[in-house]
């Protein structure tokens, strides 16, 4: 090898290892891949972290984070001013009262009593989401978006579930049940977070 090959050589590698991020499409997690960015509102986000919730031994659901741009503390997800997404993607079948309650649970144990009952309606109309699905079946995809200037909206499998709910504060809430003091999982925190 000459030393203009071997120049055209490092060239070449230097050139594959800028490349963006969207050369390789996505994160795969327990068998579930995240694409590296999805549209929110009209506007790209990145996947922030993705992990696999866990039950005792059981895999329950691989979930992504996706926000504007990169943030490694839960205060800075939690002031992210953009549109956010949760990417929930079921590994287990789940009756939707336990996957329900689940959510409930991890509000409660993560929300102090007054932040709570200021957005009691919307947990309650949270609740009724579930109500609406009797069961989550293994591969189902649930998503909750955040849109500025609007709320958040659940989407089961691409479709609109449930009404839209116009409080941040309720998002930030559904985000510390798995980003708060008392995670509903605390390796799936860190993995959120991107720290794995």
């Amino acid at each position: 090898m000459n030393r203009r090959t071997t120049l055209h050589a490092l060239a070449a590698a230097a050139l594959f290892a800028a490349m963006p991020s969207f050369a390789f499409a996505n994160t795969e997690v327990a068998g579930v891949k995240f694409d590296d960015t999805v549209t929110v509102a009209g506007q790209q986000l990145r996947l922030n972290g993705a992990g696999v919730r866990t039950k005792v031994i059981f895999k329950v659901y691989a979930a992504g984070l996706y926000l504007t741009e990169k943030k490694t503390t839960v205060a800075d997800v939690l002031a992210v001013a953009g549109p956010r997404r949760v990417a929930i993607t079921m590994l287990r079948e789940v009756s939707s009262e336990d996957f329900g309650k689940a959510f409930t649970d991890g509000i409660n144990t993560n929300t102090s009593k007054e932040d709570r009952n200021k957005i009691l309606p919307q947990i309650m109309k949270f609740g009724e989401v579930f109500a609406q699905t009797p069961v989550l079946k293994k591969g189902d995809q649930l998503s909750l978006d955040w849109t500025p200037n609007e709320g958040t909206q659940c989407y089961l499998n691409g479709k609109k579930i449930g009404e839209l709910m116009p409080d941040v504060a309720f998002y930030n809430a559904v985000l510390r049940i798995w980003l708060g003091d008392k995670p509903a999982d605390s390796s799936l925190k860190p993995a959120l977070l991107g720290e794995k």
